[in-house]
């Protein structure tokens, strides 16, 4: 049986219309591939690139096939607290209609918060390893009514040294369930953790994309989640950009934005798949003939489009899967013509732009917001460019005009009337500042990464116990081989930094990395980037 569509998957009315209102057009490979086996009560484990759909993959299952007011029945083990976030998120997402109740359970965060939110019952529980085995041994999580158990990226977990901690846990879950196993990489440590703890599952094996991308220009701007269409609205007014084409996740954000932007003065359209073939055809035929300048798309609707004259490329929302990046970034840059693609990242979305980094094998440059100055004056540099141009072949009708205007006033005057005109057609600025991140925060760059045994929640439990700042504060982290970026309020940098310099002092017997003196210690404000 063909499963290209959720609706031949056999899922519940209330799950199906929340897949629509979503605007999941179509499963992806993994999604195709793994629903039907988790729906048919096997386990599996499956290889997929992070962003390719995973959560979907075991969410949809769980939640066409879980019970609510029957408590606890579901587990997901997520690596850091940032994942235990999304992945609750995106099954809340997917269950408001059912009711059902999704938790997420992560260090850092209060506990007494944490015990009056389990105290509601929960269905759904997406978890960090170390404070799940905390609530496990306080007594407040019982393991033993869990009927499916889902490991998400499981080589992450491994890296960070959680298989002892996964191990104990899944000892304690009961033997009939159904455990699902996701991870970008199979490992043989991982192979033999599901040989372990799964019954005979099914290996799903999903092909990268191919790790190239077109030889454009990329850059992504982080952007202030409040301001994302007024900071896409400056770099436009900014770059000016002849024919461009913003892709958007959901058919509903498309038709917003493309309304947004039109009633802003913008040339723009949307295209989707809930438009008809009349409608489709009739967008289309306006943008191949420059008519239209600006269209929204969402990533199936323009799939096997190929306009040769489209200059820019926006991901207004960054795309969840990495094949997808790489489709959009291919619409510029035709015909071995010059393209520009740029993306729009909020805070916490930087660790899926390091996977298309590394998935693409390219860097994506961080860019610095337009100042309003700057689109001011390249609008006017454009405007005086298309009179020149003009100006070589105006015509007699407008040479008559213009001998009359010179004899009515100032010819001076006449001129700037005339480009007044011009201006006032033109789409309206933002006026306003348009700061690029949601609080005043710094990016602190701490001298010791994998090598020198740190992870996310060692960190998180390190500035719990000897800062006064609460970890929910801290923004995003990020773990290379021999340093970390940690975001944090700037009114606690140097307190952060003062404890970390103790505690480098007692690594002696570790592999030790440059002195973090004041001179080398690197804080970028607001501009976080490394």
């Amino acid at each position: 049986m063909s499963f290209e569509n959720f609706y031949s998957m056999g899922l519940k009315t209330d799950l199906l219309q929340m897949i629509d209102e979503k605007g999941f057009e179509k499963p992806t490979p993994i999604q195709i591939k793994s629903i039907p086996v988790a729906m048919a009560g096997l386990d599996l484990m499956g290889q997929a690139q992070t962003g390719t759909g995973k959560t979907a993959s075991f969410g949809i299952p769980i939640l066409n096939q879980i019970i609510k007011g029957e408590g606890l029945q579901a587990l997901v083990l997520c690596p850091t607290r940032e994942l235990a976030v999304q992945v609750a998120e995106e099954i809340s997402s997917l269950s408001r209609r059912m009711r059902i109740q999704v938790l997420a359970i992560y260090g850092g965060q209060s506990i007494e918060l944490q015990l009056r939110s389990l105290r509601r019952n929960p269905e759904i529980i997406a978890g960090t390893p170390g404070r799940l085995m905390d609530h496990m041994n306080r007594g407040t999580i019982s393991l033993s009514p869990l009927k499916y158990v889902v490991l998400d990226e499981a080589d992450e977990m491994l890296d960070m040294g959680f298989i002892p901690d996964i191990q104990k846990i899944l000892s304690q879950c009961p033997q009939e369930r159904q455990t699902f196993l996701f991870s970008a990489t199979l490992p043989d440590e991982v192979r033999e953790l599901g040989t372990k703890f799964m019954k005979q599952p099914e290996i799903i094996l999903i092909e990268s994309p191919e790790r190239t991308v077109p030889e454009i220009e990329q850059y992504y701007y982080q952007v202030n989640s409040r301001r994302k269409i007024e900071t896409l609205c400056r770099i436009i007014d900014a770059q000016q950009p002849p024919i461009s084409l913003i892709f958007c996740r959901t058919k509903r954000n498309a038709d917003e934005l493309a309304r947004v932007l039109t009633s802003r003065g913008y040339n723009a359209d949307a295209l989707h798949g809930d438009m008809s073939q009349r409608e489709r055809d009739h967008v289309m035929h306006g943008f191949r003939q420059g008519n239209t300048k600006i269209l929204v798309a969402t990533d199936l609707a323009a799939r096997g489009l190929d306009i040769e004259l489209v200059t820019h490329v926006f991901n207004f929302d960054i795309p969840e899967d990495l094949d997808s990046y790489i489709h959009r970034v291919g619409r510029t840059g035709r015909a071995g013509r010059s393209g520009i693609a740029i993306t729009l990242v909020e805070p916490t979305q930087i660790r899926l732009l390091r996977m298309i980094e590394r998935h693409t094998g390219k860097r994506i440059e961080r860019a610095i917001l337009p100042t309003l100055a700057e689109a001011v004056e390249k609008r006017q540099d454009l405007l005086l460019e298309r009179v020149r141009q003009a100006s070589s072949e105006p015509g007699d009708i407008c040479l008559s005009l213009a001998e009359k205007l010179m004899q009515q006033g100032d010819p001076k005057k006449m001129l700037a009337a005339a480009l007044k005109l011009l201006i006032d057609e033109e789409p309206d600025f933002e006026m306003a500042d348009l700061p690029e991140s949601d609080d005043n925060m710094a990016h602190l760059e701490l001298p010791a990464g994998r090598l020198q045994g740190m992870h996310p929640r060692q960190l998180l439990e390190f500035i719990a116990a000897h800062t006064s700042l609460s970890p929910q504060r801290v923004g995003d982290i990020e773990i290379n081989r021999n340093s970390t970026f940690v975001e944090v309020p700037m009114d606690y940098i140097h307190e952060v930094y003062e404890a970390f310099e103790k505690y480098r002092r007692t690594q002696k017997n570790k592999t030790r990395p440059a002195r973090f003196s004041k001179e080398n210690r690197k804080i970028m404000v607001n501009h976080g980037g490394r």
